[in-house]
């Protein structure tokens, strides 16, 4: 087999494409591996459901602390585990914690504050039976969370939480992928990124793929029929439907997300990635998943909206999903009111708590726990409060004060505590009332 061209001189252009102006984005000095770069090359069977290659990962320690060791994390091995792993790592010694989703590296030597590293292992991706954000439809095959990231270390340690299949586990650092994909000529691959594909070997293809300062990369592999346009403010979108959508519902969702795309950056800072990946299969029992420039959607429009607001509220402004989801999922759910024109009044005697314990800051070890719950306190609750918050502090600055948080954490990371911060900062009115009351700790 004929290996890829070299990746630099056609992804370098890419890049630079999908680059945007940085945020002023407060860091945590202990929050580390910072700056990582991550360069893929990987090649499918004929039906692109199993991967094989090489991945490399260059990455800073941006800690005052010597980095002693990496945690991998592979996702994907949340459904066989350590028995039958989904994605498996070799030419890199490592023992498996977490289920085999953390797979923990020690380096060669402490790598001291402002000093780079590189790793690199041979790579074998295989997506098991049955339809999910990693999981194959007939001929279909969705690849969320596939490629093995690293871990954050911050002032609590490596979080290495377990695997969410209720809601989302996945916290990451902006990063630069660089990935190649070979693949037979009539599987398409939409991608996380922008993309130039050019001939492979006879009947294949070579598709190179450049994403810049995202947290995450995600992929399809299939027959999908493909339609595309560009937004007003100029962002490519095209639409990848599964056989079970039909091309008026396909020329529906595009249409939608073209406008949407609009809408949100109008209100919280202008899209940054250039493309937009919107992928439709009807067979999907989640309502949407999101990840950098890339969605999942069945043909129903509140959650296309939905996952698109998560660009900006999980994307640009990242959060720790396994312990605060309340900052992604709410804030998402009321970006999708809002586009609906859907005020929420009297939310908050509908969408109550149901026992003491339940916080609307409570971390997905709770919810994983009381599952009947969760939708209802971290969507509905959550997005009533943001609502509630609206109509006490007035809603021209709730507008700015979202806009102006999305602005100033640009690339970064949001966590309560600063969410907090800057909406008190943003009114004379006293929040601490507010907070009590929908459990906003």
């Amino acid at each position: 087999m004929r290996r890829p061209l070299p990746l630099f001189a056609v992804l370098a252009a890419l890049l630079s494409v999908a680059a945007a102006p940085p945020g002023r984005a407060p860091t945590d000095p202990t929050r580390t591996p910072g700056t990582p770069a991550y360069t893929v090359e990987l090649s499918s069977d004929a039906t692109g459901a199993h991967w094989r290659g090489h991945e490399r990962i260059t990455f800073t320690n941006t800690s005052p602390e010597p980095l002693q060791e990496l945690y991998l994390r592979l996702w994907d091995n949340f459904r066989g585990g350590c028995t039958t792993p989904s994605v498996r790592v070799t030419g890199l010694d490592g023992t498996a914690e977490v289920d085999c989703t953390a797979l923990r590296v020690p380096l060669p030597r402490p790598l001291r504050q402002g000093a780079a590293e590189t790793v690199e292992f041979d790579l074998a991706v295989d997506v098991p039976d049955g339809i999910d954000r990693f999981g194959r439809d007939g001929a279909f095959s969705y690849l969320g969370n596939a490629l093995p990231v690293l871990a954050v270390h911050d002032g609590t340690g490596w979080h290495l939480d377990p695997y969410s299949e209720l809601g989302e586990s996945f916290f990451g650092l902006s990063s630069d992928f660089a990935v190649t994909l070979d693949h037979p000529d009539d599987v398409l691959v939409p991608a996380t990124g922008t993309a130039v594909a050019t001939p492979g070997e006879p009947g294949r293809t070579i598709t190179r793929i450049g994403a810049r300062k995202v947290r995450e990369f995600a992929w399809a592999a299939g027959p999908f029929s493909r339609i595309a346009g560009t937004s007003a403010d100029g962002v490519r979108i095209a639409v990848y439907s599964a056989a079970n959508v039909t091309a008026a519902d396909a020329r529906a969702m595009l249409d939608l997300s073209l406008r949407t795309v609009d809408s949100h950056s109008a209100r919280y800072g202008a899209y940054p990635y250039g493309d937009l990946a919107t992928v439709i299969d009807n067979a999907f029992e989640f309502g949407g998943m999101e990840y950098p420039a890339f969605v999942l959607d069945r043909v129903r429009p509140s959650a296309v909206i939905h996952e698109l607001a998560h660009q900006w509220w999980y994307g640009i402004v990242g959060d720790d999903q396994y312990r605060a989801p309340w900052l992604d999922e709410s804030f998402a759910e009321y970006a999708m009111d809002v586009e609906l024109g859907n005020t929420k009044e009297g939310c908050t005697a509908a969408t109550p708590f149901k026992t003491p314990e339940e916080r609307l800051t409570g971390p997905m070890r709770y919810w994983d726990a009381h599952p009947d719950r969760y939708e209802a306190v971290i969507y509905d609750h959550g997005s009533c409060a943001l609502h509630e918050l609206r109509r006490l502090i007035g809603p021209e600055t709730m507008s700015t004060l979202l806009h102006d948080y999305a602005r100033d954490h640009w690339y970064g990371v949001s966590t309560t505590e600063e969410f907090k911060a800057a909406a008190q900062a943003a009114t004379p009115v006293d929040l601490a009332p507010f907070w009590r009351e929908h459990r906003i700790d």
